[in-house]
């Protein structure tokens, strides 16, 4: 199969619908660390569809920025991966996951993240979270980031774990993009990171 991984703004409002279709990912729209409050009594449908048009500025490839990348397999719109500065995202600021055993600075925007993965129901079991993290990696560097931070699941050996739970990506996905295991704050999360020189 060949694969494109491209900025979202590039792509247009139509590739990002296809991407998330009408599944739970379809309905949160990669709004989950970024709605204040409760996200399904905050926030509606059309509210998040809306937010994520303007965040990934689909459809203007000259804007100057954008919340994500898209994948296309052979032509056709197959993944999403979220990745933009880590002060993007309000609601990560009160989870644990991120801060428990480190001295961070909450708003170093010099700190990027990657928080979110979607594959395209058709095109799932190919494998394709792993070029979209290292894209996402490339990504990060090339817009200024400091260092790049993921938040995965650790998958035991023999677990199964449902495909909605790890759109934070897992663990042996970061690891073969280069990151490093910093902290391992609960027992199924941990959190990677990749510092630049």
């Amino acid at each position: 199969m060949s694969t494109e991984i491209v900025p979202a703004n590039t792509a247009s409002p139509e590739d990002i619908d296809a991407i998330f279709g009408t599944a739970d990912a379809g309905r949160c729209r990669c709004q989950r660390f970024k709605v204040v409050g409760w996200m399904w009594r905050d926030s509606t449908l059309d509210e998040r569809v809306d937010r994520l048009y303007e965040q990934t500025a689909c459809g203007e490839p000259d804007a100057p920025a954008t919340s994500g990348l898209v994948a296309y397999v052979d032509g056709e719109p197959a993944g999403w991966v979220a990745v933009e500065p880590r002060t993007a995202y309000p609601k990560l600021r009160g989870l644990r996951v991120p801060w428990t055993g480190r001295d961070e600075d909450k708003d170093d925007a010099g700190v990027w993240v990657v928080t979110c993965f979607v594959v395209r129901k058709g095109f799932r079991g190919r494998g394709l979270t792993y070029p979209l993290a290292r894209a996402a990696l490339d990504h990060a560097r090339d817009s200024g980031a400091r260092a790049v931070e993921a938040y995965p699941m650790v998958v035991p050996p023999g677990k199964h774990i449902t495909w909605g739970e790890t759109h934070v990506g897992v663990r042996q996905v970061f690891e073969d993009a280069g990151f490093t295991q910093v902290a391992h704050p609960t027992p199924r999360r941990v959190v990677m990171r990749v510092d630049f020189a």
